[in-house]
């Protein structure tokens, strides 16, 4: 096994899971981009080091000898068409992790979501060989309800580190929690409707990876939707349960046209709707 694939193990196991539903060579580069984008967020958490991300974006841009990690990044630009600025905007985001966080309302936390996770799905795009640049919006969104579901499941790690992602429009935790959850079922819905976009080859495994993850959400619902009593955890059963039910709906997966009020708040970024 690949360092990459090691990483995506240990640390996706989501992801990990879904990939092998990946053509071997899609599955390594998805692995290499998770490994990137794992290296950006320890920078963030673990070291809060900005002057490492500056060092990180210089490489990116060929302004410095890059790393492996980073060279990998830029061998699949040429080879996938992967979107460099794509990386840049994902540094950007982490960037606000550093110090203390404090969201004040949805568009700040929309356009957060954005930079740290819809940047992924975008990159994602190439990765999985998506040709058709609608596809773009619904990568966008399945990111975004990702990375919703993340804020709602570590409310209390991310108040232990003086970061609070609920806007402060929304009150306390367990509410707000709920509300969050919502919108992110509007951005799964989206991303259901997006998948016909994707390649037969590649189309499963982004199913499983999204139906699985969706079920945190669903799952910290059901346990009453109070994110203080610590980190909501899938079981394997319901893993293995979820992404089986995707993969047998998603012949009927009908395309449908973006929602463009989803992209209210992410006006003049990449890959959006609006």
């Amino acid at each position: 096994m690949s360092e990459s694939l090691q990483v995506l193990a240990k640390h996706g196991r989501t992801f990990y899971l879904a990939s092998f539903l990946l053509p071997p060579d899609r599955r390594e580069d998805a692995a290499r981009l998770y490994q990137f984008c794992r290296l950006v967020d320890d920078i963030a958490d673990e070291q809060a080091d900005a002057v490492a991300l500056a060092e990180l974006e210089a490489e990116l841009l060929e302004q410095r000898p890059a790393r492996p990690l980073v060279a990998n990044m830029l061998e699949l630009r040429e080879r996938r068409g992967l979107p460099i600025n794509a990386l840049i905007h994902l540094i950007e985001g982490v960037r606000g992790d550093l110090g203390t966080v404090a969201v004040e309302n949805d568009a700040e936390l929309l356009r957060y979501c954005y930079r740290v996770a819809g940047t992924v799905g975008l990159m994602m795009c190439a990765v999985l060989g998506v040709t058709d640049p609608k596809a773009l919006r619904h990568a966008v969104d399945l990111g975004i309800a990702m990375q919703l579901t993340n804020i709602s499941r570590d409310v209390k790690e991310d108040q232990e580190m003086g970061r609070r992602y609920i806007p402060a429009t929304r009150g306390t935790p367990k509410p707000a929690v709920a509300g969050l959850l919502s919108m992110a079922e509007r951005y799964y819905e989206s991303a259901q409707a997006g998948l016909p976009h994707i390649p037969l080859r590649t189309r499963p495994a982004i199913a499983v990876a999204m139906a699985v993850y969706r079920q945190i959400g669903r799952r910290l619902v059901r346990q009453g939707g109070d994110p203080m009593l610590g980190r909501t955890v899938v079981p394997l059963w319901e893993k293995l349960l979820a992404g089986s039910r995707a993969l047998a709906l998603l012949p009927f997966t009908a395309l449908a046209p973006h929602q463009t009020v989803l992209h209210n708040d992410l006006k003049g970024l990449p890959g959006c709707s609006t």
